[in-house]
């Protein structure tokens, strides 16, 4: 076929121009079925994986959710895949539909799934790469209005994909399979990080009831004392200038109103106002007072208050404080209104915390400010290497 190209990123030993192929004529494009779900015999006993399409979010499959039957396989038009198969998801509610997966075991699937069988002229893992980068093109040829629309079996079959050397082919494959990879291990990582964090906040602060924590740096033995946390910090409780003095000038006021203007618990600008009502400084703790409450970050700039946070100025043992009560519900629970959820400056003012003495405050706060930091750093790994991924797909395919 016509339309010859090359990428723009190359792996130096390769010159020939790459071509345009339908992946029909290179691959068998199979679909499956479902057993009938009231006839017991079909799903049991589990002898063969059976995946649903939900599962192709799993990205690479090693197991499927469910199993069926021989029978079930035979009496239905579920039909055996082999091992090494791209497999996209041809409906599906959200983010499914155009989604694409590597089955690492022989599976059968059912029907909203097809399988994309390469023969020895495909890399798998080529296509695989290939097809993640066109998810939204696969999505705007699906027959219907793109909503409720679906793929076809017809459709997967007439998709073009660029077709060059098997060789090129597998270095290119395994380039972007060294690089999942490393994007699954930097994901694993910063979920034991995370995890850590919150067993540490249930640990090293005092459980219901009680005034000592579980976990404790030894230097310190003195019970925790009960105050409010009006006693304890300074609370403002924002007010939203009017709108018409909003503006998109970063020489202007910053505007913090709710959740929508913190990151990863910072607060990143993104309206700016002419209007200043209430501030909170450099450092000061914002806490969400509205859906979703008790959202905890920290500003690093001067801001002007909107009535859907308030300021608070603590130290990073309040900041992390703040942390544990939203993570225990504790504001989900005092929460007024079952349409709106939002909470006053006396449930702020009256909230009860338990605090110990300046020194084991600082000790803590310093070793969960760590905690973020390294979590922070992970994060932004884990992005780069994301974007890093994206930016490669774009320039190493046609």
């Amino acid at each position: 076929m016509g339309n010859k190209q090359m990428p723009d990123i190359r792996f130096p030993e390769f010159t020939d121009a790459w071509e345009q192929r339908k992946l029909g004529d290179h691959a068998e494009v199979l679909t499956g079925g479902t057993p009938r779900t009231s006839i017991l015999e079909y799903w049991e006993p589990k002898e063969i994986p059976w995946m649903s399409s939900g599962e192709v979010n799993k990205r690479r499959l090693d197991e499927t959710n469910n199993m069926i039957s021989e029978e079930g396989l035979n009496n239905s038009s579920a039909r055996w895949v082999k091992e090494y198969s791209v497999l996209i998801a041809l409906a599906g509610q959200g983010k499914t539909r155009g989604t694409v997966a590597i089955n690492n075991i022989p599976l059968t699937t059912n029907q909203s799934i097809a399988a994309i069988v390469p023969d020895e002229t495909l890399y798998y893992e080529f296509i695989f790469q290939n097809l993640i980068k066109r998810y939204d093109e696969l999505r705007m040829i699906s027959s219907g209005d793109g909503t409720r629309g679906g793929l076809n079996k017809q459709i997967v079959s007439n998709v073009v994909i660029p077709y060059t050397s098997i060789e090129e082919q597998k270095i290119i494959g395994t380039f972007f399979n060294n690089l999942d990879h490393l994007i699954t291990l930097h994901q694993r990582k910063l979920e034991l990080l995370k995890d850590t964090k919150k067993s540490l906040l249930q640990k090293m602060f005092p459980k219901d009831g009680a005034n000592v924590p579980e976990i404790r740096f030894p230097e310190f033995t003195d019970a925790w004392e009960q105050r409010k946390l009006g006693e304890v910090v300074k609370i403002t409780m924002g007010q939203s200038p009017d709108s018409v003095n909003y503006t998109d000038n970063p020489k202007d006021a910053i505007l913090v109103q709710g959740n929508a203007d913190m990151k990863n618990g910072r607060v990143v600008p993104r309206v700016w106002t002419t209007q200043v009502t209430k501030e909170a400084d450099i450092d000061d703790l914002i806490l969400s007072v509205r859906a979703p409450v008790g959202d905890i970050g920290k500003t690093d700039y001067k801001v002007v208050l909107g009535r859907g946070v308030a300021g608070i100025k603590g130290n990073e043992f309040v900041f992390q404080t703040l942390g544990h009560m939203k993570e225990n519900g504790y504001w989900t629970k005092l929460s007024t209104g079952s349409t709106f959820e939002s909470i006053n400056s006396s449930d702020i003012r009256e909230a009860q915390i338990l605090i110990p003495i300046v020194d084991e405050q600082q000790k803590i706060g310093s070793l969960f400010a760590q905690l973020d930091n390294l979590i922070t750093l992970h994060q932004r790994e884990l992005e780069a290497l994301k974007e890093s991924k994206k930016a490669f797909l774009q320039k190493m395919f046609i």
